[in-house]
């Protein structure tokens, strides 16, 4: 196959380029200036330009662009989180629908996050609940539901009959690489910081490097899946026992933990964002069990488990 994949340069990137070269994939990235695992072409993420060649017969797209999401939610900042995402997934759509031969599948990034913050029971694709009315969270969290429900509106708004498309409503992607957000939690627990945050029983979504990279790899090829399909492992879990069990597997006794005013502390220092920590993010996927994909990790304590050990052995496995 032929895959381009925009803002492929970041982890994820990094991850499923590896993944498909190795499998013998002509992969092409689109980069704003970064260098990737594959061949790099620069895009500026808004404006269709020589970049669209590249989508044009190529068998697949899949669109990682967007602004991280690791950082203080300030007015500038949510506002470049909901224009890179927007603007890169409109200016994919208007080069697909300009192609002579449109790709047949079109995976596009999406999150977790869209659900709503609950406690009492997980949200799948069909029964789940979308967030930004909950009750008790605080207001400013409705922005990032704001975000990605014009981010997934303007993929389904696309002109592309010809082009099957796939929204990623993924979990917090788990892999050994150097600054990925195993890494960051990692840190932390080895200096002693990784305990309980907040009340703890907030859940984590989470999903493993190589099922990640596995269920892009099927949906690139199941003709009968399209639409949101959430990227997360089966078993969510509340905080406090994801941090217990990476302790666990990182040979660490003491995880001190933080209160919420600790965390805003924290997080301002770090420049980041406490709803990142402190929303409840419990998700399942549906529609993959239902497509018959078995997880290989679908339990955190084995998953973490290989993600300490690779992480000692020097970062994510290279085919």
């Amino acid at each position: 196959m032929k895959v381009v994949i925009p803002g492929g340069t970041g982890q994820v990137g990094a991850l499923l380029a590896r993944a498909l070269v190795a499998r013998g994939d002509d992969v092409v990235l689109l980069s704003r200036g970064g260098r990737g695992e594959a061949r790099t072409v620069p895009w500026d993420g808004k404006t269709l330009g020589d970049w669209a060649k590249e989508v044009d017969g190529a068998d697949a797209v899949i669109n990682l662009a967007g602004r991280n999401v690791n950082c203080r939610y300030t007015e500038e900042n949510l506002r470049q989180m909901m224009d890179s995402r927007v603007d890169s997934t409109r200016v994919v759509g208007e080069a697909i629908q300009r192609a002579a031969r449109p790709p047949r599948v079109w995976l596009q990034m999406s999150t977790a996050t869209l659900y709503a913050h609950r406690l009492d029971a997980p949200n799948d694709e069909a029964t789940g609940l979308i967030g930004g009315d909950e009750p008790g969270v605080p207001a400013y969290w409705k922005r990032s539901i704001d975000i990605a429900r014009a981010w997934e509106r303007t993929l389904m708004e696309a002109a592309t009959p010809q082009t099957r498309r796939v929204a990623l409503r993924s979990a917090m992607v788990m892999s050994p690489d150097r600054e990925g957000i195993f890494d960051v939690l990692l840190g932390l627990t080895r200096r002693g910081l990784g305990g309980t945050a907040g009340s703890g029983r907030q859940y984590v979504s989470w999903i493993h490097d190589q099922d990640f990279v596995r269920a892009v790899q099927l949906l690139l090829e199941r003709d009968d899946l399209d639409g949101p399909v959430n990227l997360a492992a089966p078993n969510p879990l509340p905080q406090r026992e994801l941090m217990s069990r990476l302790r666990e597997a990182a040979n660490v006794s003491v995880g001190l933990p933080a209160t919420k005013w600790m965390l805003e502390v924290g997080a301002f220092f770090m420049r980041t964002d406490t709803e990142l920590l402190l929303k409840s993010r419990r998700v399942v996927p549906g529609r993959l069990l239902d497509a018959g994909f078995s997880f290989e990790y679908p339990e955190w304590g084995a998953a973490v488990r290989n993600l300490v050990e690779r992480w000692r052995g020097g970062g994510a496995v290279r085919s």
